[in-house]
This record gives structure tokens, C-alpha cells and sequence, in this order.
């Protein structure tokens, strides 16, 4: 028991410094939302689904919120496949990102280890009040696992390079958006 409330305070500090390093990194705004995707399994490494770890996915939950709470961005937990790779969001953000094109639909569906995943199920539980939304275009995102969250993006993803590409034994990698060019060649940006 002792060990793994080490491992799990090593992967709290472990992601600590790689939050700090990506905020450095990375200018979120206030409103902006950031995409989370994780594998609690790739993090103990073992293969991507196949060894949920909830105290490992509240770890990391609780890292992010503490992290970006005070920055006022929205955070956004992607679900597995099981669930489409749906997202845990607050409600707030449904409510406050609406016009054309940002409207975010609440489906149905309550999270779990096993359809859904610990770190976005660990979410839905810490969240003062959560929900889960199919689709989201993103201004920034950290995928721990190899878990696919380009498809939560804005349309122009740019890659983040970091000094740390591990959390565990899983690989990490890092996204930013950028608003898409328009115009020719006279165009100005």
C-alpha cells in the first residue's frame, strides 16, 4: 500500500513539472479549453485498456484541475473508445461557449474505469458539475498514452515539442491550435 502511494505522489509531481513546462510553453486565455486524453494503463505500462487504474486516473484528474483551475481554462477529459472518445466537461463550459459552430451538446452517459476510463471517469467525479459532450474543438491538449485526441482540436494542430515525453512508461505528447490562414498571397498575417 505504501508503494503505491508513492508511485501515485511520483506521478502527481511527475505531471506537476510537465503542467509547469506546457503553460511555459503554451498561452491559454481564460475560456480557453484544453483536451486531456489518458491512459492509466500505458502509465503503469501496460497496453493501452487493459489495466484501468482509478486512484492513478484521480492523480492525474486532480493534477490538471489544481493546475488550471486558478487559470480559469476548461478542461476536457476524453473518454476511451468504448464511449466514442467522448468528453467530461463542466457544465459551465456548455453554457458559456454557445453561438454558431461552439454549441456543445450533452449526451447521455456516466463514465466508469472500464467504458470511459479512469482519468475521465475520475474527472466526472471531481467536477463540481460534470457532463459529457461528443464533440469539442480544443485550443490546446496533452495526450498521455497514445490516446488520439486530435479530433477534439481547433482545425490547424500544432505540435509542442517538451523536454519530458513520459509519464510513467507512457509516452506524452503535446498540442497547440492556431487559427487557420485564409487569403493568397496578398493576404497578411
Amino acid at each position: 500500500m505504501i508503494e503505491a502511494i508513492e508511485s501515485i505522489k511520483a506521478i502527481e509531481k511527475e505531471l506537476g513539472i510537465i503542467l509547469d513546462k506546457f503553460t511555459q510553453a503554451v498561452k491559454l486565455n481564460p475560456g480557453d479549453i484544453l483536451v486531456i486524453g489518458c491512459s492509466t494503463s500505458e502509465i503503469i505500462g501496460a497496453p493501452i485498456g487493459k489495466s484501468p487504474e482509478y486512484s492513478i486516473g484521480e492523480a492525474v484528474a486532480k493534477t490538471f484541475i489544481a493546475k488550471f483551475a486558478p487559470l480559469k481554462v476548461y478542461l476536457a477529459f476524453q473518454c476511451c473508445e468504448h464511449l466514442n472518445r467522448a468528453l467530461v466537461v463542466e457544465r459551465e463550459l456548455t453554457e458559456n461557449k454557445k453561438g454558431p459552430g461552439q454549441e456543445l451538446e450533452i449526451v447521455s452517459v456516466v463514465p466508469h474505469e472500464n467504458a470511459g476510463g479512469s482519468a475521465a471517469s475520475a474527472a466526472y467525479n471531481l467536477f463540481c458539475d460534470p457532463v459529457v459532450v461528443e464533440f469539442i474543438k480544443a485550443n490546446a491538449g496533452i495526450d498521455i498514452g497514445g490516446t488520439f485526441i486530435g479530433m477534439h482540436l481547433k482545425h490547424v494542430a500544432i505540435p509542442v515539442k517538451l523536454d519530458i515525453s513520459k509519464l510513467g512508461a507512457a509516452n506524452v505528447t503535446y498540442a497547440a491550435a492556431r487559427p487557420k490562414y485564409i487569403g493568397g498571397e496578398r493576404a497578411k498575417y
